[in-house]
């Protein structure tokens, strides 16, 4: 009876189901909120060695970040995908922007709600300017380098129009980087002029769909029920948990258990720059 069971369950069409969400950053540096290479190749690898898959699903709600992680990311989701031969759609829940347009752009069809937010096919850099306030208190800043561009961009000390530019410069490569991916990805799909579509701006996900940027408008189990069957089963791939996480102890919280009061001044620092990303987009 139970063997019977079990071919019955094997049988259902498998559609597994990678959560991406977060800012897009470097390993460790948003903690465990945070997307990278080192926390999203474990959970492809798992997906889309799922038995008897007939798709991957990425289900992406990022607002961005690195766009040497995004490209990673990417770059491993089409790998897999190329090895196993199977097809990956991409559902955008509230954003998919920046970089995390950029990871959407590694499935062969991308799918997003009306109200969802998607392109930002651009690049930033921000900081801020401490001269002024150094100087009001008394200090002196000390630098001193081999090589002239060494303290480019110092923060405490006057902005060099020629950091900008080399700033500038850098960014721009990194940006037709960007277009080149989207064109390559999106090809024939994309509507818009070069000047709108690669402009930074970001639209609705029915405008997105006008301009190509999204192949259609659709909630996720709907649709895979809609193609695959109502008994289609949608495994949800996450993160493992440790003994103590799932009891609620450990997971390295800021002065707690696995944390230590030294890390709550970074872990502030992370929660700022991780909500600014978000508000980019009014979430």
């Amino acid at each position: 009876m139970f063997n019977w069971i079990k071919n019955r369950f094997r049988r259902r069409p498998v559609v597994p189901v990678v959560r991406l969400s977060g800012v897009i950053a470097s390993g460790g540096m948003l903690g465990a909120r945070g997307l990278s290479i080192e926390s999203t190749a474990p959970l492809l690898h798992r997906a889309f060695s799922t038995r008897g898959a007939k798709a991957v699903v990425l289900s992406i709600n990022s607002p961005g970040g690195s766009p040497v992680q995004s490209a990673l990311i990417a770059q491993r989701i089409r790998l897999l995908a190329s090895e196993k031969n199977l097809p990956v759609i991409a559902f955008v829940e509230d954003v998919a922007a920046s970089g995390g347009y950029w990871i959407a752009c590694a499935a062969d069809e991308i799918l997003a709600d009306a109200a969802s937010i998607v392109g930002s096919i651009g690049v930033v850099s921000s900081g801020f300017g401490f001269q002024d306030l150094i100087q009001r208190h008394g200090i002196e800043r000390r630098v001193h380098t081999s090589g002239k561009q060494k303290a480019m961009l110092d923060p405490f000390r006057p902005e060099n129009p020629e950091d900008v530019e080399r700033l500038k410069s850098l960014q721009a490569e990194i940006h037709d980087n960007f277009k080149n991916w989207v064109r390559s990805r999106r090809g024939a799909a994309l509507k818009g002029d070069d000047d709108t579509l690669f402009s930074g701006e970001f639209w609705t996900g029915k405008r997105g769909l006008e301009l190509g940027l999204v192949d259609g408008l659709g909630e996720l189990r709907a649709t895979l029920q809609a193609r695959y069957g109502d008994k289609v089963h949608l495994p949800v791939i996450g993160p493992r948990r440790r003994l103590l996480q799932r009891f609620g102890l450990g997971g390295g919280l800021p002065g707690g258990i696995g944390g230590g009061i030294e890390q709550i001044g970074p872990a502030m620092l992370a929660a700022v720059e991780e909500r600014a990303h978000w508000q980019r987009f009014g979430l």
